[in-house]
């Protein structure tokens, strides 16, 4: 159950690469975030933002949409990328290891409805909704504590 909520108005790309800079700032091996919206909503972008913040050597960040998984190594420890968009089953996703990096890296999951029963407790959950053209509200939901000091620069 979820049981803190932080939401941020996000007025154009520049304050979401903001947002994601701050989070990435704060992670560590073992967090997970979980993004969620509409197509278009900001998720990918938010993603790449935090990747490349955290890149040891700049790099292009592509979407997983094709791939499912892109895995980076950061200076907060190794990132693991997915959007599971086109995942049918919690066998394809043990399958690719996610379930497993949970446990030892960053995690960054686009479309986590497909994670059903493989879904960390602790994950943050971040939910993109579009307000206009370039502005996005982003909604945090957690239940760990943990996140309440990692998203403390949000509060600023």
């Amino acid at each position: 159950m979820l049981k803190h909520t932080l939401s941020l108005d996000l007025q154009n790309a520049e304050h979401t690469a903001k947002a994601a800079h701050s989070l990435g700032a704060s992670l560590s091996s073992g967090d997970t975030v979980l993004l969620t919206g509409d197509v278009g909503a900001g998720k990918t972008h938010f993603a790449r933002s935090l990747i490349q913040s955290l890149l040891i050597q700049s790099e292009d960040v592509p979407s997983p949409t094709f791939t499912l998984i892109q895995t980076y190594d950061t200076t907060a420890g190794q990132i693991w990328h997915a959007d599971l968009y086109r995942i049918t089953s919690t066998f394809e996703i043990e399958e690719l290891g996610l379930a497993d990096a949970f446990e030892d890296a960053i995690c960054l999951v686009e479309w986590p409805d497909r994670l059903g029963v493989l879904k960390p407790d602790a994950a943050l959950e971040l939910a993109f909704e579009t307000t206009s053209d370039d502005a996005r509200m982003l909604t945090a939901a957690w239940s760990a504590d943990k996140w309440t000091e990692k998203l403390s620069g949000w509060r600023k």
